[in-house]
């Protein structure tokens, strides 16, 4: 409470800071141009086009200079689509499926059919793995990164599935203080209060506060709830050599959680799957709540030890806890649609992340070779706490829904704690060759330990990446590399014998190739064909969560995102995938693909700006999802789907003041449809939904 206090208090101050005190001082231009990359920027406005990425070892790069693929959707595409959710952003980039859950929590995410792991793959600022159990807010991010396939050389154990990075807003030259309320059809409603200021005679000292509260409704039955983000991000640049930054935010959800359906029992080799329920059917009751709140500190100081080289350090930690009441629908007659609901009670879960990084980079000039050095250190612990208090079986109908009362935890709450380290120390060195060839050669030694209660992992690696990359042209480069990774295994789901089990290690390998090129008004098109090998789960006989032998994930990956004239702007990608199971041991699995993973996948976005109505806008969306198997086996497969969004937002002026007026309506044709898969379950996707906004900047 005091924090949130605290945030409040400094919003209500730099909101009515004088104007004085946010003017850009003359002196300013020449003092960024000495900081360099210390420089805070923005994107140009309109922009569907990131200038840069602030991802792993290539902080600070142009996309084009990146030698793996790399998506950003910018402030400018969540604003155009009104997005407040991880996967509401992540649609945009190809390969990217709901896993396991439908989303009225929170969205777990895999990307190319690879889970993305909660704990370890999603990034804020670059650098603190943050918990994606409670859906991270947006109102406070500038864009959200996604650096796909593995990153072990500075990321250490994490799945080659990708990284998803959460840049936050800070403040920059012009004040800022927008305030928007928004709602939608179902009865959800919110506030947002966005305020920036810089402060100082050179305007060394900047702060950016979000504030966002309101209800919430997804427009499924039984369900309701609020949420609220209290987020502030300070920098300040003590002299030319020295700078600092804090980034704070504490937010909470506590909503009620849609059932799960589990799948059928298999009939000759096969499962049938039900009808696709309505999609506004929930099989839970509303009290089945799902309360969580998370805490997030980053602080990073960088030092300039001359003009070559520099000096980072970053410390933070990530806090979440909750209470669950997750259901799922088992053991059901398909006919009749009766079956049982089996409530689980969780309470006072709790994971912790705590992060350390230092880093010297440095830059060596040469007639005909020029290397830009990297060597850094990291470490992270990771703690969890889970608590399980027992089930409650109760009747229901998938067809008919009953009112499910109450229900209270049968057991006493037993904790199983579990532990990680994760050390390790990197050196990568990007050479430039000339005008035209930029080679990459990276390496990291790694110290991973992992502790249940029943058991203990030690292991050590050394993961390479190297790459080459060639530029024929400024605005066109075409690359090549190899990446190893090494990634814990997983850990067993609580609907497993094995439930809480972590796998012991394994080591992935990457290797890709693709093209990059600047078109057009600032268009960015990419083209990669990716060949990744990792180790494979399944779910065995006696329903243990086990290793399975190698999956291999092959593919062509396409996007584009930019501005096409100054009136049009779209971001749109394609996958095309062909995974396999590798595990000739297991012949229930070998040569099939695996669970929820899609063969191919396709976006595409695009905003219109009427130049004969000045400040009016017009955007659709079309986002599709091919079939997918329901588990490894392939007993049965999701057809695919595709949704649509239409939107459309003006700019004018209200008492004076610049408002933007907002519509979007997402699942246009309000669809049915199986929207996810994984261990076990099938979700179903959202109802139509019409989100309006007004924004008012002051």
């Amino acid at each position: 409470m005091q924090f949130r206090l605290t945030l409040m208090a400094s919003a209500v101050m730099f909101a009515f800071a004088t104007p004085q005190a946010a003017a850009q001082d003359p002196s300013q231009e020449k003092t960024d141009k000495e900081l360099g990359t210390i420089t805070v920027t923005a994107e140009r406005a309109g922009s569907f086009k990131s200038n840069a990425v602030q991802v792993g070892t290539f902080r600070d790069l142009a996309p084009l200079d990146v030698p793996q693929t790399s998506n950003v959707i910018t402030r400018e595409v969540l604003d155009a689509q009104a997005a407040t959710t991880l996967y509401g952003a992540l649609r945009n980039t190809a390969g990217v499926t709901r896993s396991q859950l439908s989303g009225s929590t929170y969205d777990n995410i895999a990307i190319r059919g690879i889970l993305v792991e909660n704990r370890g793959n999603y990034r804020l600022n670059g650098s603190l793995p943050i918990i994606n159990l409670i859906d991270v807010p947006l109102e406070n991010k500038e864009r959200v990164e996604v650096l796909k396939g593995a990153s072990s050389l500075y990321y250490g154990f994490v799945p080659p599935s990708g990284i998803v990075n959460f840049v936050t807003k800070r403040a920059g030259k012009d004040p800022v203080t927008n305030f928007a309320l928004s709602a939608n059809e179902h009865g959800a409603a919110s506030i947002h209060a966005d305020i920036g200021r810089r402060f100082g005679e050179q305007q060394q000292m900047g702060a950016r506060i979000n504030l966002v509260g309101g209800r919430e409704d997804i427009g499924i039955d039984n369900y309701s709830g609020d949420r609220m983000l209290a987020s502030a991000a300070f920098d300040l640049r003590a002299t030319r050599e020295l700078s600092f930054k804090l980034d704070l935010e504490h937010y909470r959800k506590n909503v009620s959680e849609q059932a799960a359906i589990a799948l059928p029992a298999a009939v000759n080799g096969r499962i049938t799957l039900p009808p696709v329920p309505d999609a506004t059917r929930n099989l839970a009751g509303e009290w089945q709540k799902y309360d969580a709140n998370a805490t997030n500190i980053l602080f990073r100081t960088d030092y300039l030890l001359n003009d070559r080289w520099a000096v980072l350090f970053e410390a933070g930690k990530a806090r979440t806890g909750r209470d669950r009441n997750f259901s799922q629908f088992q053991n059901y007659n398909l006919a009749t649609g009766q079956g049982t609901l089996r409530i689980f009670f969780n309470r006072d879960q709790e994971w912790e992340n705590e992060n350390y990084r230092t880093e010297v980079t440095g830059h060596v000039p040469g007639t005909w070779l020029t290397h830009d050095l990297t060597f850094g250190y990291t470490g992270n612990n990771r703690d969890q706490v889970s608590r399980a208090s027992g089930t409650v079986d109760v009747a229901q109908n998938l067809y008919n829904p009953i009112a499910i009362a109450p229900q209270s935890p049968t057991a006493p709450s037993v904790a199983s704690p579990s532990a990680i380290k994760d050390r390790g120390w990197y050196l990568s060195d990007r050479v430039s060759i000339g005008d035209k060839w930029q080679a990459m050669v990276g390496v990291r030694g790694s110290r991973y330990e992992s502790v249940t209660p029943t058991a203990r992992y030690e292991a050590d690696d050394v993961s390479p990446s190297v790459s080459l990359m060639y530029k024929p042209l400024s605005n066109v480069s075409v690359y090549a590399s190899y990446i190893e990774g090494v990634e814990e295994s997983g850990q067993a789901p609580a609907n497993r014998a094995n439930g809480g089990e972590l796998l012991p290690p394994a080591v992935s390998e990457q290797k890709e190739i693709g093209v990059k090129a600047e078109v057009a008004q600032g268009v960015l098109l990419q083209a990669a064909y990716f060949d990744i090998k990792r180790p494979s789960t399944t779910v065995d006989a006696a329903n243990r969560f086990v290793l399975n032998g190698l999956a291999q994930y092959r593919g062509i990956e396409l996007a584009a995102s930019g501005e096409i004239t100054k009136q049009l702007s779209v971001i749109g990608s394609a996958l095309f995938l062909d995974a396999e199971q590798l595990n000739a041991a297991n012949a229930t699995t070998f040569g099939r693909t695996p669970e929820n993973t899609p063969k191919r996948t396709a976006s595409l976005f695009a905003e219109y700006r009427l130049a004969s109505v000045p400040g009016l806008a017009l955007s659709g969306g079309v986002f599709y999802v091919g079939d997918r198997p329901v588990n490894n086996e392939n007993l049965a497969t999701l057809g695919g789907y595709s949704t649509v969004s239409l939107g459309a937002r003006y700019l004018t002026k209200v008492a004076g003041k610049r408002t933007t007026l907002q519509a979007v309506m997402d699942n246009v044709t309000d669809k049915s449809y199986w929207s996810t898969a994984g261990n076990g379950f099938v979700g179903v996707g959202a109802p139509r939904t019409l989100k309006v906004t007004a924004k008012m900047e002051f």
